[in-house]
């Protein structure tokens, strides 16, 4: 059984919401052949992905070009669907070539719609997992371009060419795609280690965590008594109350379990492995992101978090907010339902589709 995912490079939620079911379906299909194609390194999908896999470094999909981990471009994301699109037949059919090449048993999307569309024309089955689609993300920046229209109308024909779309909790709507079909919570549950970073019983660990995409901190970042920072390498803060992530040797996973608070974007990766976890989380808003209001509305519902302004961000002024999540009462870990639930849809369709 041979199965082709294509992992959306836009950050490393993806990778985060797509591991831990590669990792469930091999445990039901112990000799599943897996080929993935991601722009991440090997090494980062391989510190997720159990097992030997063929990986392929492309990507087939960009999302939104980023200025920063908090801003999106719209001009040069605009521009760059545009390119994507001027050539979108002759594309598909390259996809499908590619696809038929390598010959799978099935496809696996998250949450490129050109592998979706390449698979449909190859005739090889396929489905897709994600918490959100590229269309829905999207159309709010560029509703108002004139050749968007028939750029939306492709992505979401692709999209609806899945046999399946698996839909995260919590996840966008997604009232286009007829296909959806909704399951619960995915993530790689992180282990808690906090012992191993040798830290006083009344030392409180803040983990900033703004995903794939790089940010430099201000220097008017708070201090706070009793409480340091574990930060990502080459955020442009360098205290003796701030720390490197990456020297503490743990996975993002274990630090978000074994930390007092995560500050970080809307994001679902950051969002579910807290909840796992019991973690609090610190949010900067990012009003104009359209999964925002999915993933904010069921984290306040099901653990702990509270939400800062950009400027608030910017200016070092939320450690009151800060203080109240660390001193209250840690949640009850959230149960990630949807790993089983993914991976046994996708074992039962390759069992169909070899037998």
């Amino acid at each position: 059984m041979h199965l082709f995912v294509d992992i959306s490079s836009h950050g490393y939620g993806h990778l985060a919401q797509t591991a831990p079911v590669l990792n469930a379906l091999r445990q039901r299909l112990p000799l599943l052949q897996l080929t993935i194609r991601c722009g991440l390194p090997r090494e980062r999908i391989a510190r997720r992905v159990a097992g030997d896999f063929t990986h392929l470094p492309e990507a087939s999909d960009f999302g939104l070009v980023m200025k920063s981990a908090l801003e999106v471009d719209g001009p040069a994301s605009i521009q760059a669907y545009r390119d994507f699109h001027a050539d979108w037949e002759a594309r598909v059919a390259r996809e499908a070539w590619t696809l038929a090449a390598i010959a799978p048993d099935l496809v696996l999307s998250n949450v490129s719609y050109l592998a979706l569309a390449g698979a449909r024309q190859a005739g090889i089955p396929a489905l897709a997992l994600c918490s959100l689609n590229w269309a829905d993300i999207a159309a709010p920046y560029f509703r108002a371009t004139a050749d968007f229209p028939a750029i939306h109308a492709q992505m979401l024909a692709a999209y609806r060419g899945a046999e399946a779309f698996l839909r995260l909790t919590p996840g966008m709507e997604m009232p286009d795609l007829g296909n959806a079909v909704s399951i619960g919570p995915v993530a790689q549950p992180g282990e808690n280690k906090r012992a191993l970073l040798k830290l006083p019983p009344h030392q409180r660990v803040v983990l900033v965590a703004m995903g794939g995409v790089g940010v430099r901190l201000p220097a008017t970042w708070p201090k706070l008594d009793e409480v340091i920072w574990l930060v990502p390498q080459g955020s442009g803060l360098e205290r003796n109350d701030v720390s490197a992530l990456e020297e503490t040797g743990l996975s993002v996973s274990d630090l978000i379990a074994s930390v007092d608070c995560v500050l970080t974007k809307a994001g679902y990766g950051t969002f579910v492995e807290a909840a796992a976890s019991g973690t609090p989380l610190l949010y900067v808003e990012r009003p104009d992101w359209p999964e925002e209001a999915a993933l904010a509305t069921w984290h306040a519902r099901v653990s702990k978090s509270a939400r800062i302004s950009r400027a608030q961000f910017e200016q070092g002024a939320f450690g009151e907010a800060l203080r109240q999540l660390i001193s209250a009462a840690r949640p009850e870990p959230v149960a990630l339902t949807g790993i089983a639930q993914a991976a046994d849809f996708l074992a039962a369709r390759l069992s169909v589709e070899v037998h």
